[in-house]
């Protein structure tokens, strides 16, 4: 009975979690339709803009559908085939907002930086919280309940901190390409469109994450 209520805890999330990735998959597919008016590519776009803004990064094209990120160690933009070869809207808003954690690097944004040393606290902290928390519960040991809290805990800072990271990247992505005028008035509002249902599988996955957290709490505390 424990289990089966603290679950309903992670239905809603679990409810946005699906709706912001059909959102995602949705709008991308529905703009990459829409060709830009530059006629430029992804990955011609993000040369331009970081060439223009004096930023040093490397551009490659990477597999997958929406698998394109930064990789700050590298200083590389890897994209999508769809987002580096296409020519739509799609394609601009993606590459453009990539650039901009590129961008955050050389200018110092600091919650670009406390991200990226989370990592693998968040990875290591996601992997073994839950082997120690239902270890804990199965054995009863109080103790390894609330170290596997404190683990996960991590994990969810993590994802509490990539939501200014990505909602700063889009900002910065909207500002270059009509600074350097990529796009025109006409598409801003659907090259918003691309980024703000990029942006809502981060708050899902934020939500989720905070979700979970409390179901281990409540769940810690019922065995008291």
């Amino acid at each position: 009975m424990i289990f089966d209520y603290t679950l309903v805890l992670l239905i809603p999330a679990l409810l946005l979690s699906l709706f912001a990735q059909w959102k995602v998959k949705s709008t991308f597919q529905k703009f990459s339709e829409v060709p830009s008016r530059a006629g430029i590519s992804g990955a011609g776009a993000a040369k331009k803009l970081a060439k223009r803004e004096n930023v040093p990064v490397s551009i490659e094209q990477g597999r997958g559908f929406l698998s394109d990120h930064y990789n700050p160690k590298n200083n590389s933009l890897m994209l999508s085939p769809d987002v580096y070869q296409g020519r739509s809207i799609s394609s601009l808003g993606v590459a453009a907002h990539e650039l901009g954690h590129a961008i955050q690097k050389k200018e110092g944004y600091w919650p670009m930086y406390i991200r990226s040393g989370l990592v693998p606290v968040a990875s290591f902290g996601s992997q073994l919280s839950m082997l120690l928390f239902f270890g804990g519960l199965i054995m009863g040991y109080q103790e390894l309940l609330y170290a596997g809290i404190v683990l996960f805990s991590a994990a969810v800072l993590f994802t509490l901190v990539t939501l200014p990271v990505e909602f700063d990247a889009s900002k910065r992505a909207m500002n270059l390409l009509q600074k350097h005028s990529v796009i025109s008035g006409k598409e801003v509002k659907k090259v918003r469109a691309v980024l703000r249902a990029a942006a809502l599988t981060y708050v899902a996955a934020a939500i989720m994450a905070v979700a979970q957290l409390l179901r281990l709490i409540f769940l810690a505390r019922s065995t008291e």
